[in-house]
């Protein structure tokens, strides 16, 4: 497996353990719909919080948030609205980001950006 999916995975990992230090209850990760992945499927406060999980060896160049363009946010939306129904969860949705980024002594930190963009429709 390349270096770059070994990262992503532990980050992904790293994000699901601080998720649920603060109480989230991790409902599914990497949940697929047609070609859109949901990194973690969680619940928090009585809402389905979608986690797309961004991690880099540096933000020298963009920000890992800055990485969730338009057509990822709405894939995002697309498999979270096919999540819903299938599971029939009538709360609402909220979607967050969260970056993976070394320090400078290279210890991973984490940054959780709540509600790091709203909902459109996908169509």
């Amino acid at each position: 497996m390349a270096e770059h999916n070994d990262f992503g995975n532990l980050a992904e990992q790293l994000a699901t353990s601080f998720l649920e230090e603060k109480g989230y209850k991790i409902l599914c990760r990497n949940y697929r719909y047609q070609r859109a992945e949901i990194d973690i499927i969680a619940f928090f406060m009585n809402q389905i919080i979608i986690v797309e999980v961004k991690a880099r060896g540096t933000d020298l160049f963009i920000a890992p948030e800055e990485a969730v363009t338009k057509t990822k946010i709405k894939s995002l939306v697309l498999a979270a609205d096919q999540y819903m129904k299938q599971n029939d969860f009538p709360q609402e949705v909220r979607f967050d980001i969260i970056s993976v980024l070394p320090d400078q002594r290279g210890k991973l930190k984490i940054t959780h950006l709540e509600d790091a963009f709203q909902s459109f429709d996908a169509n």
